[in-house]
């Protein structure tokens, strides 16, 4: 298995309650639903406010490389990574379990 950790940081001056944050949130909430691959999926918001920490996460898990890759080209993926360029910066780390 995979794990696919991605962790965001909004851009400075961008509100979570913007209506594009949110619609943002919503496709990532989503995709559980729409990629096949995702063999485990959580997001969320950030719930402290320490200034090192990032603002939204995403925990997930694919059984292999492949299946990382397909999840990753998934158009539903690639339009919701689209809409979270708009507004917000991001590390990731994938590593196998």
């Amino acid at each position: 298995m995979i794990r696919h950790l991605v962790l965001f940081k909004l851009n400075d001056g961008v509100s979570r309650d913007e209506e594009r944050v949110r619609s943002g949130v919503r496709a990532f909430a989503e995709l559980e639903k729409q990629i096949p691959e995702l063999a485990f999926w959580e997001c969320a918001w950030n719930i402290t406010d320490r200034p090192i920490a990032h603002d939204f996460a995403i925990n997930s898990a694919v059984a292999d490389t492949d299946a990382l890759k397909r999840y990753l080209e998934h158009p539903a993926h690639q339009a919701a990574a689209a809409q979270w360029r708009e507004f917000a910066t991001w590390v990731i780390a994938d590593y196998e379990f």
